[in-house]
């Protein structure tokens, strides 16, 4: 029985090996164009969605002055309002940087997403498959009934910012399945597409393929690409309480640090790989952590 649940697991991991290994060669010897450019909410840049299913309806997560709360929405379906989940792992950021991508791009909320799930999936760059089909369909739901709210402490105040990500959302319902069909168009939120138009962070879009399989590395390419060219003189020196603060709040008990730090250094692993720019060192002496020295952006400045 073991064998059957390990094999496709295995080949998945290699599959995503391989094709990261492509894409940071790709990345290392080819200057990005102007359709390898993705952009990401500020914010999302430096506290990301949830990695995996919550089983409450609300998250939160900070960083620095910054704090991120998602709370769980429902949407109307079928004449009647249905509850939807907290959007969780790598799907709703893939789909969630295109969506932005396309607006900043094309300076438009109203975003085409495709005819069908199955389409919607090519353009994210994922592979079609029949349980991928349902997933994206609830992470979308999940995405466009959430509700977002920003916290930000400057000088002595705290503010709270309030922003959806959908403004509209249609859910279309089939006559013999009951099964929702796919809108074909996810229209941002104004405040949201206010802020990405003012602060969109520019990242590669072919990093974002590469890193698919893993939230984590998702979110770890993120903040970097967002962060490390803004380090200014001394490296910024990060100790495995603050990297877990960041970047894995979950990890709790005696063992927190040491737990999170096998799991943060495969996934920071694999984001060097495809931002070869980017220069991390392990700091020396017995606090342990990371060196985050001023480095190049994924995109290069105009």
């Amino acid at each position: 029985m073991s064998e059957n649940v390990t094999k496709p697991a295995k080949k998945s991991r290699e599959s995503h090996a391989a094709k990261r290994l492509t894409v940071g060669e790709k990345i290392a010897t080819i200057p990005p164009k102007g359709s390898d450019m993705a952009f990401l909410h500020t914010t999302l840049c430096q506290v990301g969605l949830p990695r995996s299913k919550v089983a409450g309806r609300v998250y939160e997560r900070q960083s620095g002055t910054d704090s991120l709360r998602i709370e769980a929405g429902s949407l109307f379906i079928g004449g009647k309002w249905v509850e939807q989940p907290l959007p969780y792992g790598p799907m709703p950021r893939l789909a969630l940087a295109f969506i932005s991508t396309y607006a900043k791009r094309h300076k438009t909320r109203h975003v085409p997403i495709g005819e069908s799930a199955y389409e919607f999936l090519r353009m994210i760059g994922l592979f079609s498959g029949g349980k991928r089909y349902g997933m994206l369909q609830t992470q979308i739901h999940a995405l466009a009934a959430c509700h977002m709210m920003i916290g930000r402490s400057e000088g002595g105040a705290s503010k709270t910012f309030k922003t959806d990500i959908a403004e509209e959302f249609a859910v279309w319902v089939g006559d013999e399945v009951q099964r929702g069909i796919w809108p074909g168009q996810f229209t941002l939120d104004q405040r949201y597409f206010d802020a990405l138009m003012e602060n969109g962070v520019p990242l590669d879009q072919r990093a974002l393929m590469g890193l698919s399989g893993s939230a984590l590395a998702l979110d770890v390419y993120c903040w970097m690409a967002h962060r490390l060219h803004r380090i200014e003189g001394r490296p910024l020196l990060l100790r495995w309480a603050s990297l877990r603060e960041q970047f894995g709040q979950d990890y709790q008990g005696k063992e927190a640090d040491k737990d999170f730090k096998k799991k943060f250094l495969p996934a920071l692993e694999k984001v060097l790989e495809v931002y070869p720019q980017a220069t991390v060192k392990r700091a020396p002496g017995t606090g342990g952590g990371l060196m985050f020295f001023p480095s190049a952006p994924p995109i290069p400045k105009a």
